[in-house]
């Protein structure tokens, strides 16, 4: 574990050559960009807390009332979140509260976006923090153009030609691979010798007989 405000304050100041570079009202916006949590889990940098971390108190006895030292760690779960804006499922270790957080927030994206730097105590939560806004604000710079009910329908269609051409090209691509073709082989098998035809079997009974 580790103190982590102070020490992440120290070290950009340090970075910036001091307090006395420093404008004013800057120190106070880094303050406000910093987790103010004071501890904060080694493994919570891998996740998302949501403030949950290691807590430590005493086992008292119901007789003598003898205490011993003991801890108590968070639920930490790891799921697939769905996040729009990436499209995909991201794996993540996250804790049953910051789980419930999620699902009131509205989903991943709206999570992350909702909490403030300074209540997002983990390393990978202010990664992942800033790399959605930054997309966000990318999408929100693009122009947005609407189509006619006519080109959705093509383009629907077109997208299902692609996706037969898809299927087709997987399937002859298995095909190639396994050696296998679609069409059954049919083994033409002759007359046996001695054994008449279907068309010749009444003249072969007539002689017979």
């Amino acid at each position: 574990m580790a103190f982590r405000s102070k020490e992440m304050m120290k070290k950009l100041i340090k970075k910036i050559g001091g307090e006395k570079k420093l404008a004013p009202g800057v120190k106070e916006s880094l303050e406000k960009s910093i987790p103010n949590s004071r501890v904060v889990m080694g493994r919570a940098h891998r996740g998302l807390f949501a403030g949950r971390h290691i807590q430590y108190g005493n086992n008292v006895s119901e007789k003598g009332g003898n205490t011993t030292r003991r801890f108590w760690k968070p639920n930490v779960q790891e799921k697939r979140l769905f996040s729009y804006i990436l499209d995909r499922q991201v794996r993540v270790k996250v804790t049953t509260h910051a789980i419930r957080c999620i699902d009131k927030a509205g989903g991943i994206d709206e999570y992350l976006l909702k909490t403030p730097y300074n209540k997002m105590d983990t390393e990978m939560g202010l990664l992942w923090k800033a790399k959605i806004e930054k997309m966000y604000e990318e999408l929100g710079e693009k122009e947005v153009v609407f189509f006619s009910p006519e080109d959705e329908a093509k383009f629907e269609e077109k997208f299902k030609e692609l996706n037969s051409a898809k299927k087709t090209h997987r399937r002859d691509a298995r095909r190639q691979l396994y050696g296998w073709s679609g069409n059954s082989k049919q083994t033409e098998v002759g007359p046996e010798e001695g054994v008449p035809d279907d068309e010749g079997s009444e003249d072969y009974l007539i002689a017979n007989s």
